[in-house]
């Protein structure tokens, strides 16, 4: 998911994707472990969106102050 992406989303929908994507990068991690991940990049992508969003969201509240 991209910037622009996420600006366009209210700030209750950054919280909500933000929760889904730290619900899939922990079910990665407990695949990661088991030997049954192939794709171990997907965990440093989720990694840069969450941060990606909570950087937005951060913004978008402190304008909003």
């Amino acid at each position: 998911m991209n910037s622009k992406e996420i600006r366009n989303l209210t700030a209750d929908q950054i919280v909500a994707k933000v929760a889904d994507t730290r619900e899939e990068l922990m079910k990665l991690r407990f695949q990661q472990v088991t030997g049954q991940l192939t794709d171990t990049s997907r965990l440093r992508t989720l990694r840069r969106d969450i941060a990606r969003m909570e950087t937005i969201l951060a913004e978008t509240q402190k304008a909003a102050k």
